[in-house]
């Protein structure tokens, strides 16, 4: 049965501020590492990892699509090319009330290839299209469209802007856009995510050619200048590995892009905080260090940091660790 949190009418439904988002990525964004994120950012938007159709559809559903309230605001990644395979997850889904349904059309996995999704989405236009309609019709959350600029020997502004024009076409309004190409052979995903050039000129294009589209521009982003630099000219940026491994980075989101009054929240607050928030909350079975390992990141650059890592890699795995390692490893921070 649906905890009833999520169960609120399409009146209360708000739309959500994409000027800032956290990339879904495979094995990382879990819904530790939300809970993690949100305490350093309440504004920015926060991705599940991709969840397949089959997943959702023959596996354990409550499981994959659970999450606390306080993620909000939070989308969930889709990964399949069956209109009514996700048609049904997006039903599923609905009942949880997330924020924003994406569909992924830019993973280049062995995975997603051999399923004919992800990536390989984007030789076929229409079938996205009819994918969108599909999840449209089946629920009143916004559904977006994540892809790259094109894949393999498709790789022209021309074919980008045909791609988006055809899902445009069938009412899609968001298009997240990864400004490198895909190439389905020859490359692993994370060279994937290196090799292929970025071409942000094509979106900036692509917003002139689309003025009433939102275009949020992923891939190669460092930091909050560069950021802020982007969203002169688009509607917003998506970070994936740079926020995951400079977490603190998020810390100043609300202030730098939000303009939010909020205080800036301190490291050690965030650890503490984090703390008390999973106290009781680690499956039986789930390895402590399967939670620590998204906070390894947080004293990146700061005098102790190194220590505070090796700290926490060397007892979270242990048989009878706890959250509170956390807690153990700030006594190696110089400055928290």
């Amino acid at each position: 049965m649906v905890n009833s949190m999520y169960q609120n009418s399409s009146e209360e439904k708000k739309l959500i501020d994409r000027r800032f988002c956290v990339a879904p990525m495979m094995d990382l964004t879990d819904k530790y590492c939300r809970l993690f994120h949100r305490l350093l950012s309440k504004k920015a938007v926060l991705y599940t990892e991709m969840i397949t159709t089959g997943a959702l559809i023959h596996g354990n559903t409550k499981g994959h699509l659970y999450y606390d309230e306080i993620e909000h605001p939070i989308a969930l990644q889709l990964g399949g090319s069956n209109p009514k395979d996700l048609s049904k997850s997006v039903e599923y889904a609905t009942q949880y009330n997330y924020d924003e349904i994406n569909l992924n059309c830019g993973c280049p996995s062995d995975r997603v290839q051999s399923g004919n999704f992800g990536a390989t989405l984007m030789k076929n236009a229409p079938l996205v299209a009819d994918c969108y309609k599909a999840m449209k019709e089946s629920t009143d959350i916004p559904i977006t469209i994540k892809h790259r600029i094109g894949v393999d020997d498709q790789e022209s502004y021309e074919f980008l802007s045909d791609f988006v024009g055809v899902i445009a076409d069938a009412g899609c309004k968001t298009f997240i856009i990864h400004a490198r190409k895909a190439l389905l052979k020859g490359l692993s995903p994370k060279e994937n995510r290196e090799i292929p050039p970025l071409k942000y000129e094509y979106i900036f294009q692509l917003k002139k050619d689309f003025p009433n589209l939102e275009i949020i521009l992923n891939g190669g982003i460092k930091d909050l200048d560069q950021s802020i630099d982007i969203l002169k000219h688009l509607d917003g940026v998506m970070l994936g590995r740079e926020a995951y491994q400079n977490p603190y980075l998020l810390a100043e989101v609300d202030h730098r892009i939000y303009n939010s009054e909020t205080s800036l929240i301190s490291r050690s607050e965030v650890i503490q905080q984090f703390v008390k928030i999973m106290s009781g909350k680690l499956l039986p079975g789930l390895k402590t260090s399967h939670v620590t390992r998204h906070i390894l990141g947080l004293y990146k650059g700061i005098p102790g940091g190194r220590k505070f890592r090796q700290h926490i890699s060397e007892n979270a795995h242990q048989k009878n660790a706890d959250i509170n390692v956390l807690i153990d490893a700030l006594k190696h921070v110089e400055q928290i």
